[in-house]
C-alpha cells in the first residue's frame, strides 16, 4: 500500500505549517491594522567631513493614514550606523523623527542603507545615507 505524499492530508499539512511557521504570529500579522506614510526625504548626503567625528541627520516619517504608525524594527547596513527613534506609536497626521547617527572606522566614502519595519502600507522603507568622511 503506497502512502503517498503527506502533504495531500490536509490534517497533515495544517501541523506541519503550524510548526514551521508560528502560527499565532501569522494571525497578528494577519491582524495588525496598516497605515500609511509620508517620509520627506529618501537619501541623504552628508558630504565631506572629519572621520574622527560623528555625523548626524534625520528623517522624518509623517502618519498620514488612519491607523496608528507602530515601528517594528529599523536595521542598519552596518554597525557604523545606529539610528534613535521613539518607541512609542504615532497618531494620525504626526511624525516621527528618526534620528541617524553615522561614525566612520576611517576614512572612507560610504553608502549605508536604514531599513524601517513598520505597519505601513509599502513596508519596509530602505532610506540612504551617503558622504565622504575623510
Amino acid at each position: 500500500m503506497a502512502i503517498g505524499n503527506p502533504m495531500h492530508n490536509p490534517k497533515i499539512k495544517e501541523l506541519y505549517m503550524n510548526i514551521i511557521f508560528d502560527k499565532q504570529k501569522i494571525s497578528e500579522a494577519e491582524d495588525k491594522k496598516q497605515t500609511k506614510v509620508m517620509i520627506d526625504k529618501w537619501c541623504i548626503d552628508l558630504g565631506a567631513f572629519d572621520w574622527k567625528k560623528q555625523k548626524s541627520c534625520e528623517f522624518i516619517l509623517t502618519n498620514i493614514g488612519k491607523e496608528l504608525l507602530v515601528v517594528d524594527n529599523v536595521v542598519t547596513s552596518c554597525g557604523c550606523t545606529t539610528v534613535e527613534y521613539s518607541k512609542v506609536p504615532v497618531q494620525p497626521e504626526k511624525n516621527l523623527i528618526l534620528k541617524v547617527n553615522y561614525i566612520a572606522d576611517h576614512p572612507e566614502y560610504f553608502n549605508k542603507t536604514i531599513t524601517v519595519y513598520c505597519n505601513a502600507e509599502d513596508s519596509p522603507f530602505h532610506l540612504k545615507i551617503s558622504g565622504n568622511a575623510k
